[in-house]
């Protein structure tokens, strides 16, 4: 019997709770498009502006008895929740504005400011409490352009 055909015959439980890498974005980055601001930048991010971001997201975690780490589309739906909105820090009179539009459904409002490197923690925390406990670990990196990106690895 060849290795391989031995490898087909294991139950298929037999690679459950197996520990495996999930990189989702890493080669073609999921893109979304977000505006925001800096509110106490002294430079042009101060203004309200937008950017497509790229981002990838790496999990380590087990096999589910599904075969996979993370379903790619929990992992997607996250990160949607930021796609065609304007991330804006608390306190920002811009919070006012769109409520006062009716566009209070078109901005999420953050504790901190909305740089990269804050969207990568808070996406990553969100994962976190979405994705089932099997995954482990957790790393997103945002690139907001060519030159600039945030985030964490392991």
């Amino acid at each position: 019997m060849t290795k391989e055909l031995a490898a087909r015959e294991e139950p298929a439980d037999a690679v459950v709770g197996t520990s495996r890498t999930l990189h989702v974005g890493r080669d073609r980055p999921i893109r979304i498009s977000t505006g925001h601001r800096l509110l106490h930048h002294d430079g042009k991010c101060s203004r309200p502006h937008g950017h497509n971001y790229e981002i990838a997201v790496t999990l380590e975690g087990e096999l589910t008895e599904e075969g996979w780490v993370a379903d790619k589309g929990d992992i997607t739906d996250v990160i949607s929740e930021w796609d065609h909105v304007f991330l804006l820090e608390q306190g920002d009179p811009l919070v006012e504005a769109f409520e006062e539009a009716g566009d209070d459904d078109g901005i999420v409002v953050l504790e901190q400011p909305p740089t990269a490197e804050v969207m990568s923690v808070l996406l990553e925390r969100k994962l976190e409490d979405t994705l089932p406990d099997t995954v482990t670990d957790v790393a997103v990196q945002v690139n907001e352009t060519s030159e600039l990106c945030g985030g964490s690895q392991f």
